[in-house]
């Protein structure tokens, strides 16, 4: 329940992940949760604590995280973003906020999630990306990476993509969109779902890598579905190649989409 004088507010966050031990607030080492309220504290005079639509582990980087805090300070719009970012490093920045009904919740009103993974595709090495991509070297055909990642689409049991530590109560999950395209040194893995297990979308791109060097046969993706037992999959993808892209809500809450999706590669 919140009070007549309490407003919730949604922001977007974008981040490089590069430098963080992931979203979660934890001890003794630097998070994006932390240095986000830490910020938002200071310019509501008052302790905040906000609500992220899905947390990112270390080295994941987000174009369009959104979250959520109640507060009963008055300020001007422009005061939570240009304010909020003075305080914040380099590597993170509030994109817009929003009014919302006390009924929004950022992870519990999403739709879906959209995720794009990233892979530096060249048998020489660059000096940049290193941080922002996943170097592969061997050639990638993302033909028959897409091709294989057809087999996951719709509501399956994903329990041979999910890692171990995952909490979820139900290994279901529907995934929307997968698609798989190349531009140029660049092979994109772009994937939408209703909710993701804990390093499904790493999971997948390290099945689809091993499809992608002609290890594994288009197939074996629809086998290892299947067979919902992890020992039988491929490894797990680096994070640093892993984007958070887009959060999709119902249109009456009129959350702004995502900037740069449609250019960021």
């Amino acid at each position: 329940m919140i009070f007549n004088n309490v407003k919730r507010f949604a922001l977007g966050i974008q981040y490089n992940g590069s430098i963080y031990h992931g979203w979660q607030r934890q001890n003794r080492v630097s998070s994006i949760q932390e240095e986000i309220e830490s910020a938002l504290s200071k310019i509501a005079n008052h302790n905040i604590n906000v609500i992220c639509a899905g947390r990112t582990d270390a080295g994941v980087h987000s174009i369009g995280q959104v979250i959520h805090f109640n507060t009963t300070t008055v300020r001007k719009m422009s005061a939570w973003i240009l304010g909020t970012n003075s305080y914040l490093s380099p590597y993170i920045s509030v994109r817009w906020v929003k009014y919302v009904p006390e009924h929004f919740h950022a992870r519990y009103s999403a739709v879906s999630r959209s995720y794009r993974y990233i892979i530096y595709n060249n048998n020489i090495r660059s000096v940049f990306f290193q941080k922002q991509s996943n170097y592969i070297y061997k050639k990638l055909n993302e033909k028959k990476m897409f091709s294989a990642a057809q087999f996951l689409l719709g509501e399956h049991d994903f329990t041979s993509f999910r890692a171990i530590g995952c909490q979820s109560l139900s290994p279901y999950r529907k995934i929307i969109k997968l698609n798989v395209f190349r531009l140029d040194d660049f092979v994109i893995i772009d994937i939408t779902a209703n909710s993701f297990l804990y390093h499904m979308v790493r999971n997948i791109v390290g099945a689809l890598i091993d499809v992608g060097i002609s290890q594994k046969k288009e197939e074996w993706i629809q086998e290892l579905l299947k067979k919902k037992n992890r020992k039988y999959a491929s490894f797990t993808a680096p994070s640093q190649g892993l984007y958070l892209l887009s959060i999709k809500y119902p249109l009456y809450f009129n959350i702004p989409s995502s900037k740069y999706t449609n250019v960021f590669f």
